[in-house]
């Protein structure tokens, strides 16, 4: 069975800055959600994970393959979609794609040119193969480096804040496309975007501070918050107060007016009334009580 073991998971960079400390997670087959606010460390250990850079301590196994000690095999293994990912511009993608191909090794040309093809088409982006990569939307340069990642057939892919700046429509399609590729190999999803973690991911944990502070099924952390938010309608100079007295998970305005939500597992004050209950609620949660 696909398996990704990190344990015990720390690093400290230059001027005491810790990015990630003691991270422990098992990940299986299927699509896993990190989500963090930005700086939290999910890059780091994407880095991390992807050998890119060393940890100070502790150990990642992928199928049993110790990942810190054998990074050229691990390497031909995995596909990597970093945050941010250079194009050249003037060149076509189906000719980048075939480029990248003899990188990881691919060298018979009838065996390349037919995964290329295939992962154009995977991808949607077989019938502008032809075209130059400078002219692609967000979602089409997003959706090419997915393609990218997924030469070799991978084990594991990292996804790392693929849909940030996407409108709605590319989101969409990106959903889908990951949710396909989500069925093959263990994909994780790296992203302080909750709806990207909420429609793709069946497992997930929220990362800040360099810490893991929850991890679970999306449905069953919902479940333990459920009955426990609540919110009103204030006026903004009572914010403060209320911060002061409640845990105030989420602020937001409706017809012009604040709305805050609290959690509490106590009776609600005066006002309060239940509030829907999601995995944004769970998330905001869990940020607020880190900071406690």
């Amino acid at each position: 069975m696909d398996k990704l073991i990190i344990s015990n998971l720390s690093k400290t960079y230059k001027y005491g800055v810790k990015a990630l400390d003691n991270v422990n997670l098992e990940i299986g087959k299927g699509m896993f959600g990190l989500l963090g606010p930005n700086g939290a460390g999910k890059s780091s250990l994407m880095r991390t994970i992807a050998t890119l850079q060393e940890a100070d301590e502790g150990s990642i196994t992928l199928n049993g393959l110790d990942v810190i000690a054998h990074k050229m095999e691990v390497r031909k293994i995995l596909g990597y979609l970093p945050q941010q990912f250079g194009l050249f511009p003037k060149i076509s993608a189906i000719d980048l794609l075939d480029h990248f191909a003899i990188l990881k090794g691919i060298t018979n040309k009838i065996e390349r040119k037919e995964m290329v093809s295939a992962l154009l088409e995977k991808t949607n982006l077989y019938a502008v193969r032809k075209q130059n990569l400078g002219g692609f939307s967000g979602g089409m340069k997003q959706r090419f480096g997915i393609a990218q990642a997924l030469l070799s057939n991978p084990k594991l892919v990292i996804v790392d804040e693929p849909t940030a700046g996407l409108d709605p429509k590319e989101r969409n399609q990106f959903y889908y496309l990951l949710s396909e590729i989500g069925e093959d190999a263990i994909i994780i999803l790296s992203t302080h975007i909750v709806d990207d973690v909420k429609e793709l991911c069946t497992k997930m944990a929220i990362i800040n501070q360099g810490k893991v502070i929850l991890q679970g099924e999306p449905l069953k952390l919902i479940d333990q918050v459920k009955g426990k938010v609540y919110q009103k309608l204030v006026h903004k100079s009572e914010i403060a107060e209320y911060r002061k007295v409640h845990h105030v998970i989420n602020e937001q305005h409706y017809l012009g007016q604040p709305l805050i939500q609290i959690i509490t597992s106590l009776d609600p004050p005066d006002g309060f009334t239940p509030s829907q209950v999601g995995l944004e609620e769970v998330y905001f949660s869990q940020l607020i009580q880190a900071h406690k």
